[in-house]
């Protein structure tokens, strides 16, 4: 439900959080990257603002999601061939963080990964790997925190919090949290051990195993 959903945001934030410590320490002696993130951002903020409730009834079925699933698999095969460049995180320019961000603005579609996409698009402007995932993650916490701060806001409105089961709910964070740390170290590792594209396989499957079950569960078929 809503509120267990703002749970596992709050635990997904608290794993970002850990691993990213050091670049968030520093963030505001960063200006520049700052900047980049605030640029980086506004695409998704904007789509999130004014187009959610359309993406959901537009996109919200298992086909689509099947078909974006393997769009997701194509990019991420595309990185097997993408060496990226020579732009670091405190060097990155105002359109790449642009890039970055136009990319991350499809992540609402159900089967687009925001990971994967907006790492993608930051090797394709010329960042380096390492600059490319620490990025794609520094702008998941404002992402994240307004996904969460709307779903608080709906259910602040729907009056469900005095009935919340918050044992359940902290017990997600917590789960979110520890798995979110294991994976962003696992992926940080493939990411710049040029494997990202294995990962390819794995959506390829779910989407083509999606787009089936769809198709074969449809009165025509």
């Amino acid at each position: 439900n809503l509120a267990f959903n703002v749970a596992l945001h709050v635990g997904t934030l608290l794993s970002i959080g850990l691993v990213y410590r050091h670049e968030l320490r520093t963030l505001l002696a960063r200006p520049h990257l700052l900047f980049a993130i605030v640029i980086a951002t506004g695409p998704i903020v904007v789509v999130g603002l004014l187009l959610h409730d359309v993406l959901e009834r537009a996109f919200g079925s298992p086909l689509v999601a099947g078909m974006a699933l393997c769009v997701t698999a194509s990019l991420l095969a595309i990185t097997r061939w993408t060496d990226g460049g020579g732009t670091e995180l405190a060097d990155i320019s105002w359109w790449q963080a642009l890039v970055v961000g136009l990319f991350q603005a499809v992540a609402p579609i159900p089967g687009i990964s925001r990971s994967g996409v907006t790492i993608f698009a930051g090797l394709l402007s010329g960042m380096s790997r390492q600059a490319a995932a620490t990025f794609s993650f520094l702008i998941a916490i404002p992402t994240i925190l307004g996904a969460a701060t709307l779903e608080t806001w709906d259910l602040v409105r729907e009056g469900n919090l005095s009935s919340a089961a918050w044992g359940t709910y902290g017990l997600g964070a917590a789960v979110a949290f520890a798995v979110g740390v294991l994976a962003l170290k696992l992926l940080i590792r493939v990411v710049t051990a040029r494997k990202l594209h294995l990962f390819a396989w794995y959506c390829l499957a779910v989407g083509l195993l999606a787009i089936s079950a769809s198709v074969m569960g449809s009165p025509a078929g």
